[in-house]
């Protein structure tokens, strides 16, 4: 698994810089502090040169970064050892010790990083009494005090930015799973609608050239005339199949609705291609026609010819009947037929915003009515059958409308 690259901490960085510019104020102060209270002393120039190799030792330091290196290590103890004599000499130059306390916490585990605060702590305590030339209290337990609450500040928000960054990498790697699963989802989604897409208008229209053609064949001898008529209707579904497949490449929407009448004229349409001499088909609106998302309308057309796909193909009924009610707030397409019907699952049962059916791992074929449960489910529609043997089928399907605005 790659590791990606961290981007640098602009407040940790921030906070380097005063700790740095802190550093390098509490030297100079030091040293000028000792120059004007010890003029001419003898350990002066032991104080310069010891001061000016602290400082050239501490500007070396962040161009071995943050991490526990052995170099860093290195620099880090020579560093401690030069202002231990410095102090040592000169009990003024204790005060640098708070910002070498932040440079040890950078760098050092947490267990070692506090010995180095101790240490460094008695260093400063022992300076400041020396300073002082008689005991005091203050001396003895402030700087301990101060060190331990620094200390536990830091090591706290050291954690807590470990935290944040371990949640931070949750999220990212939460994120790039979800969008993972959406694009598996989005694709089996789209693979789903194609084939309902494909079932519903080149998969049936092959089917009904298949039974015309069949029958042509069979009366090509004893009725030519009736024959032709087969092979004429053939054609026309041929030429209508064609039309689907070049609005598939386009935008997949529904030929019937491309030609700008509406769902209404679309279904009007289908009702006189679907009736010929063995099954007519009626149509009938009602309520007032209004503009329907092409979602929608789309949907319901589809449903409406696997619906007469499913009459003509397994109902042998002689007629069937669509009717499209537009309620203000639903649409509900309904379609009928006289044919021998069946005894449906749940008969007469309401089902609603069920998942995409149709599409189970066992149930890739026979697309018919779980194609068409499925498209009213997407869309927040409910699908009613009805039926029993002998007495033909009816299927309600209705699906809400956004209210107008």
């Amino acid at each position: 698994m790659a590791v990606e690259a961290r981007t640098p901490d602009p407040d940790a960085r921030w906070l380097a810089a005063v700790m740095h510019t802190a550093f390098f104020l509490l030297l100079g102060s030091s040293l000028a502090r000792f120059l004007l209270r010890h003029p001419g002393e003898p350990r002066t120039p032991w104080i310069i040169a010891l001061s000016v190799c602290l400082a050239l030792l501490y500007v070396s330091g962040p161009a071995l970064g943050t991490r526990p290196t052995p170099h860093r290590l290195a620099w880090l103890v020579l560093v401690v050892a030069v202002w231990s004599v410095l102090v040592s000499l000169a009990p003024s130059f204790a005060w640098c010790a708070v910002p070498l306390f932040y440079t040890g916490l950078r760098t050092l585990p947490p267990r070692a990083a506090l010995l180095l605060v101790a240490v460094l702590t008695a260093f400063v305590v022992t300076a400041q009494v020396q300073l002082a030339g008689r005991f005091d209290p203050d001396l003895l337990l402030a700087p301990p005090a101060w060190a331990a609450v620094a200390s536990a500040v830091f090591l706290y928000m050291q954690r807590q930015a470990a935290r944040q960054r371990e949640l931070i990498d949750d999220l990212l790697r939460t994120r790039r799973e979800l969008a993972a699963t959406e694009r598996r989802e989005g694709t089996l989604a789209e693979r789903q609608r194609l084939s309902m897409e494909i079932h519903d208008t080149l998969a049936q229209g092959l089917s009904s050239q298949q039974m015309l053609l069949q029958a042509a064949d069979r009366l090509w001898d004893t009725d030519p005339a009736k024959a032709r008529a087969h092979v004429r209707t053939a054609e026309s579904i041929t030429e209508r199949g064609l039309a689907d497949a070049r609005r598939f490449v386009h935008d997949l929407a529904p030929a019937d609705l491309a030609d700008g009448g509406g769902l209404t004229e679309a279904l009007r349409a289908l009702a006189r291609r679907e009736s010929d001499a063995t099954l007519s088909v009626r149509f009938h609106a009602e309520g007032t026609p209004v503009p329907l998302p092409d979602r929608v309308g789309s949907a319901l057309l589809r449903i409406a010819q696997g619906a007469l796909a499913n009459v003509r193909e397994h109902a042998h009924a002689t007629t069937a009947a669509l009717t499209l009610t537009l309620l203000g707030d639903q649409v509900v397409l309904d379609v009928a037929d006289d044919g021998r019907g069946f005894t449906p699952p749940g008969a007469g049962e309401r089902v609603a915003g069920e998942p995409a059916a149709g599409a189970s791992a066992a149930g890739v074929r026979g697309h018919g009515l779980p194609a068409i449960r499925a498209r009213a489910a997407q869309l927040g529609g409910a699908l009613t059958i009805e039926s029993a043997p002998g007495e033909g089928t009816v299927l309600s399907v209705s699906i809400p409308l956004e209210p107008a605005s």
